[in-house]
């Protein structure tokens, strides 16, 4: 009888930690998450196909000329040969725009450095996606067009070398307070379009001209252990976002390092009064992010300002430090928007503002619309969250946005501002929620 006892004692322990397994590993909706995205494992060099040393095809190390013929040839030279993957060694290697080719690879050794040109005319103009919208703008040093299976890895650094596209912009933007992040022109650092099962691990990617990794209308993306940094002083980086996700599908962060001058993580998709109608544009999916931590930033996740959906958001077990927001919902009142099921849980760290929802109205455009369009904000849930910020609940709407089914649990906050009003949220729920040591309820 004893040794019952014990079987069906062990059989409800199993149980109960497979349950609580499962819990742990389902998206806010409720659907679990695949194994796809518990595999963090990395990308051996060795199995990236044949190696192609840049300075084999004639590049210069630690020369002041631009190298991009050179490393261009290398990457030519492979997608020629079946493929394989292109090496920056040991140096500073001087570049403009690359554009890598099916089947080809950026391995960047520890001790390499390739650097940006920071002559925009090293940037060819052509068929582009920038802030939401597809244009014809400035590529970035690297960019994949429809390269599926692309990888970036190594411990080197990618450098854009931006200090003159910074001071460039902050010259213009003091003759013209209104002007646009297009006014200037900047590259940006990575540039990936229409790639699927990409990877880029380990790799240092430092100041970004404008948005340093952009990742548009691709899926099962791996962003691993990366080093995502560009200034906030004594210049700012201006629009230097770590990522932004763009219109893509199943998309793991995980073990990132960022500090930026905007935010770190955007999730973006389209912007306009029609947005939701245009094919270019897309939602956000499945999207994981954990054991990352954030340094200074506008805000670790960000929602917009130019997104149409966003669903399945997770981000869990993270540090957060010099943040201006936690987690951020730009409410563009010129485009339709719904941000849903999205999940921040077993934070720790200081920010200014826990959460922040407010109007977006920078370069507002109803263009022909006669209509404001709605915005939802919905199933949106605070869990296991240590913080100290300045603002604990920053939300100010108007008639079109709504917000529904908010969860706050389990949250120890000290804040100089305690102020709640719940009946902006149609269904909030607060458990065990602490603010100066007080209960909220």
């Amino acid at each position: 009888m004893k040794n019952k006892v014990i079987l069906l004692f062990s059989l409800f322990m199993l149980l109960q930690n497979s349950v609580a397994q499962t819990n742990k590993n389902i998206f806010p909706d409720g659907t679990p998450i695949p194994n796809w995205f518990l595999d963090a494992s990395k990308i051996a060099l060795k199995s990236l196909g044949k190696q192609y040393v840049i300075t084999d095809f004639g590049a210069k190390k630690n020369s002041t000329a631009i190298q991009t013929i050179a490393i261009q040839k290398t990457i030519d030279q492979a997608a020629k040969n079946g493929g394989g993957v292109v090496v920056i060694p040991k140096g500073t290697f001087f570049s403009g725009a690359l554009f890598f080719k099916p089947k080809t690879h950026l391995y960047v050794s520890e001790g390499a450095i390739l650097k940006g040109s920071n002559n925009i005319a090293d940037y060819t103009k052509q068929a582009s996606r920038m802030e939401g919208q597809n244009l014809d703008y400035f590529v970035a040093l690297v960019n994949a067009y429809g390269v599926d299976g692309f990888s970036i890895s190594g411990k080197g650094t990618i450098d854009g070398n931006g200090l003159k596209y910074w001071e460039a912009f902050w010259e213009r933007r003091k003759e013209n307070p209104k002007c646009t992040n297009l006014e200037v022109s900047r590259p940006r650092l990575v540039f990936i379009w229409n790639s699927n099962n990409v990877q880029l691990q380990d790799v240092k990617l430092h100041n970004a001209g404008f948005w340093t990794s952009h990742y548009y209308k691709c899926n099962n993306v791996k962003i691993i252990d990366l080093h995502i940094y560009s200034p906030y002083k004594p210049v700012k980086a201006p629009s230097t976002d770590a990522i932004d996700i763009d219109a893509c599908s199943n998309v793991l962060i995980k073990g990132c390092y960022m500090s930026v001058n905007d935010d770190a993580i955007a999730l973006k998709g389209g912007k306009g009064p029609w947005a939701d109608k245009d094919p270019l544009n897309g939602e956000n999916t499945n999207i994981l992010i954990e054991n990352c931590e954030f340094g200074f930033c506008h805000a670790a996740l960000t929602s917009g300002s130019e997104a149409i959906h966003n669903k399945n958001i997770l981000m869990r077990n993270c540090i957060v430090n010099e943040a201006t927001r936690l987690l951020w919902l730009k409410m563009r009142p010129d485009t339709p928007q719904k941000y849903e099921y999205i999940t921040l849980e077993n934070i720790k760290g200081q920010a200014h503002s826990l959460i922040y929802v407010k109007p977006w109205t920078q370069f507002f455009d109803m263009q022909d619309r006669k209509d404001t369009p709605v915005s939802y904000s919905e199933n949106i849930t605070l869990k296991n969250i240590d913080l100290k910020c300045d603002v604990f609940f920053d939300i100010a709407i108007n008639q079109y946005v709504k917000l529904k089914n908010f969860t706050f649990e389990n949250l120890n906050v000290e804040t100089k501002n305690a102020a709640i009003d719940k009946s902006i949220v149609n269904g909030f729920t607060l458990k065990n929620v602490k603010v100066n040591n007080a209960l909220v309820e």
